[in-house]
């Protein structure tokens, strides 16, 4: 590890474990509440960004743990994965505009309770933090840890409101 990567060590452990117990969570809600969640357009594409966010976040905390990793690499191996997560969030937000903007979900409320704009930050908001601090770690700084870590946050934010859809919402 990255004399750089020590003093992190604690965080990275303990966003690991949040952010997989979260994904675990959301996993298996979908499993319980499927069919009312596959009548719905829109929440899939949502719960896919979410779970992939939080994938990512656990991969970039286990990533900065391995012994001997180089600021370089770490920060190649978080972009590479952000651009992927990122671009399936893109994907999914495209689905979730196109779906708010024509009212074509049934469990919409009618207006829509949260403008599509917002849906569509939820989503990308974590992937953009982890590309930014991915790109800042290519240059050797150490403060692309710091944008690592509010992709992190954000995307265990993101997963706790998801997980309320997931569990609560779609039984209403």
């Amino acid at each position: 590890m990255h004399e750089a990567l020590a003093p992190w060590a604690d965080f990275n452990v303990a966003i690991a474990g949040a952010s997989a117990a979260l994904a675990g969570l959301i996993i298996v809600a979908v499993s319980v509440n499927l069919e009312r969640i596959l009548v719905s357009p829109a929440i899939p594409a949502r719960t896919g960004a979410a779970i992939g966010a939080l994938t990512l976040a656990v991969a970039a905390a286990c990533l900065a743990l391995i012994p001997d990793q180089s600021l370089f690499l770490l920060g190649l191996e978080i972009l590479i994965g952000a651009v992927l997560v990122g671009w399936l969030a893109l994907l999914a937000s495209l689905r979730i505009y196109r779906i708010a903007t024509a009212a074509q979900d049934p469990l919409l409320p009618k207006p829509p309770r949260m403008w599509p704009p917002g849906k569509i930050a939820m989503s990308v908001a974590s992937p953009l933090l982890f590309v930014i601090g991915g790109a800042i770690l290519l240059t050797g700084d150490v403060a692309g840890l710091n944008w690592i870590a509010a992709g992190s946050l954000t995307a265990i934010v993101a997963g706790v409101a998801l997980s309320w859809i997931v569990l609560i919402e779609v039984r209403r």
